[in-house]
């Protein structure tokens, strides 16, 4: 006779009682067909949250037939997600790339050439040039933390950008 003076179960009092009712129903449930490694007591938790969350659409009546849905359907869904995760753990990556030889051979030289050139350097150069370049500065930056004008730091950085181009001929720099 209750269930009828009830449209839905948003009331605190009528909630808790249905908590109280079929928490370790659902719990137990769960934990029986699915075993620990689903984290029953979560689900039942979760099942409660979307229960609250949807109590203006549940009746008293249906109350039980939604926790108990809603709970085997997110156990469901994290048992699908598993075997995703598992199938994907299966698959090896690709240990080859779609680039010829000659263009490999080519980046490797290139990279030679590149840290070569750049021990050629000299110290002020390298260093003015690695912060533009490599670390992104801004000239007035670098100026403050080299302490030296701003004019002084550009022309570190073009003369090294200069003895790099002209040690790198035949590469797109």
């Amino acid at each position: 006779m209750t269930n009828d003076l009830h449209k839905d179960i948003c009331d605190k009092q009528l909630f808790a009682n249905v908590y109280r009712k079929y928490a370790t129903d659902l719990h137990d449930f769960l934990y029986y067909k699915y075993g620990e490694q689903f984290n029953p007591d979560d689900k039942t938790q979760d099942a409660f949250i979307k229960l609250w969350e949807n109590c203006k659409k549940v009746t008293p009546a249906k109350a039980k037939s939604y926790l108990f849905t809603i709970a085997n359907n997110m156990t469901l869904n994290e048992i699908k997600h598993q075997k995703v995760v598992l199938n994907y753990k299966k698959t090896k990556p690709k240990e080859y790339t779609s680039e010829d030889p000659e263009f490999l051979m080519e980046q490797d030289e290139y990279l030679k050439r590149y840290q070569k050139a750049l021990a050629a350097l000299t110290e002020e150069q390298r260093v003015a040039f690695s912060l533009s370049k490599i670390e992104g500065k801004k000239h007035s930056e670098i100026a403050e933390m080299l302490g030296v004008t701003k004019k002084v730091v550009e022309y570190r950085i073009y003369s090294a950008f200069d003895k790099l181009k002209s040690e790198l001929q035949g590469f797109k720099v």
